[in-house]
């Protein structure tokens, strides 16, 4: 995965989904203090400058240097490429060393990577950061956009979608499932009897163009194309075009879902 999104890296800092600020008011809700978070898989760093809104620093960490490459500099976050394959321990220290001392994180996020994280391992990294009791692990994906609400449009993509199902790798199943089922071993917030998912949305004004331009940011869309398959090929184009208003030149505004779970340090 880590090749598709290293190809992709540009397209997909220009085609992806805001999150809203009231996810992020949401989750800062929950920190009883605002020092330090950790954006893992922080990628072109859309959630990091949204972080540092709210938190003193932030150090967001992806595997990509590509994708970090497109992350906006900004005063006081701090981004740090980590390697992928390094035993636990060693991965610890190392951690430890580029990101922050142990127990010292308040949050620890993650924006639509959760599902590619070895999550045993991970959430023995994030607890081995985050602060005893008080430290707050959040994760939400957004799932497809909607346009017309079961409208021609939307019709158009979910037969894409269907199409594109033999491309995608098996993670995404946890993202259609909106992390329901996702092991989750955390303590609900501050206020909340649960971990979520929490619901929020964010919206984009797209014409066709950016909108078939996200598709093919899609790492299913070029899994395809690197198999001989062109998923947006002339017929699914021209059906899209006629779905959107003809010539595509109409702006839309296209929701995204967004979930998200959320839990605490669980107390020992």
């Amino acid at each position: 995965m880590a090749n598709l999104f290293l190809k992709q890296a540009k397209q997909y800092a220009a085609t992806r989904p805001a999150y809203p600020p009231e996810l992020f008011d949401f989750i800062a809700s929950k920190t009883p203090r605002r020092d330090l978070a950790w954006d893992v898989g922080t990628g072109s760093g859309q959630a990091a400058a949204s972080l540092v809104k709210l938190y003193s620093a932030v150090v967001g960490t992806d595997t990509s240097a590509q994708q970090l490459s497109y992350a906006p500099r900004l005063a006081n976050v701090r981004y740090v490429h980590t390697p992928p394959d390094l035993p636990l321990a060693a991965l610890h220290a190392a951690l430890h060393a580029a990101v922050a001392p142990p127990a010292s994180v308040d949050l620890v996020t993650v924006a639509q990577a959760f599902h590619w994280l070895d999550l045993p391992r991970f959430y023995a990294q994030a607890r081995s950061l985050l602060r005893p009791k008080h430290g707050v692990l959040a994760a939400w994906c957004y799932t497809e956009p909607r346009v017309d609400e079961g409208g021609d449009v939307d019709a158009a993509f979910w037969r894409l979608y269907r199409d594109s199902q033999p491309y995608w790798a098996p993670n995404r199943r946890m993202v259609d499932d909106e992390y329901r089922g996702a092991e989750f071993p955390f303590d609900p917030v501050e206020g909340e009897k649960h971990t979520g998912p929490f619901e929020f949305s964010t919206e984009r004004r797209m014409d066709l163009d950016d909108y078939l331009a996200y598709i093919t940011s899609w790492s299913a869309y070029q899994t395809a194309k690197e198999k001989g398959v062109e998923l947006l090929d002339e017929a699914t184009v021209r059906e899209f075009a006629a779905a959107w208003d003809g010539d595509g030149k109409e702006m839309k505004t296209v929701r995204f879902p967004i979930f998200l779970r959320i839990g605490k340090v669980r107390s020992e």
